[in-house]
């Protein structure tokens, strides 16, 4: 791969911006160009946790099979993330499995150069600690929401994280500008599709959120923050009829 055109590729993402030319290059040298259809995977849980990545395009999510054999859906990958970051934790094996959602580029790193690479690119490290970091308090999160909200609140929250996270403002609303669909809703918040569908179909006749095959728009942002704080229907009622 040209180091031209790999420089352009991710010069102006945020983990490379500080970096000089002579070093963008550098850091590139032995990168590898990785292309993902929809429905291929970066890797899976329990491989050898070989490379690195960095995603330049689309979108991919990150999902744990349980013990008991139960999928979740931990997180989505958003252009200019890091991840398969194994060896930043000290763990020899991916914990979970990476899957594009759309079609979908990275650019791949041997693992055994993250030390090196870290070393020598400083911005590149501290945002690296970011993210584990982000990773970690996103993960101690969901796990007081699961023990701790109901099921309403928990799928309004993760809703309302994608749309923060990859929100595209539309005439409708704000769209989650990735193939999303009901199951993976359900995958993220510990519940099942039958619940997710029914929310999302109520949500829907309310005016707060729109959706098809794989698409979600959120229509009505306030009232979808006030259920995720974990504002109730009679709630509402009341407060309009105090009003």
């Amino acid at each position: 791969m040209p180091s031209q055109l790999s420089r352009s590729l991710i010069k102006n993402l945020d983990l490379f911006k500080a970096l000089p030319d002579a070093d963008l290059d550098a850091a590139l040298q032995n990168a590898q160009v990785c292309r993902l259809a929809d429905g291929d995977a970066a890797f899976h849980q329990g491989e050898e946790a070989t490379r690195f990545f960095v995603l330049l395009h689309g979108h991919l999510k990150v999902v744990q099979v349980t013990p008991d054999g139960e999928q979740v859906v931990v997180r989505y990958v958003n252009p200019g993330d890091v991840f398969g970051i194994a060896r930043a934790m000290r763990r020899s094996h991916y914990p979970a499995s990476t899957v594009a959602v759309q079609e979908s580029i990275a650019l791949a790193w041997p693992s055994s150069e993250w030390d090196q690479f870290v070393s020598g690119n400083p911005h590149f490290a501290s945002n690296a600690l970011q993210t584990v970091g982000q990773r970690l308090q996103d993960a101690h999160s969901r796990i007081r929401e699961l023990s701790t909200e109901e099921v309403e609140q928990r799928v309004a929250r993760a809703i309302l994280r994608l749309a923060d996270e990859s929100g595209e403002k539309t005439d409708e609303g704000i769209l989650i500008n990735f193939p999303i669909t009901r199951q993976d809703i359900a995958e993220m918040t510990g519940t099942t599709l039958h619940t997710v569908s029914r929310l999302l179909s109520a949500w829907k006749e309310r005016g707060l959120v729109s959706s098809g095959r794989k698409r979600i728009v959120v229509s009505d942002l306030n009232e979808l923050i006030r259920l995720a704080e974990g504002a109730h229907p009679a709630a509402k009622a009341s407060e309009k009829q105090a009003g």
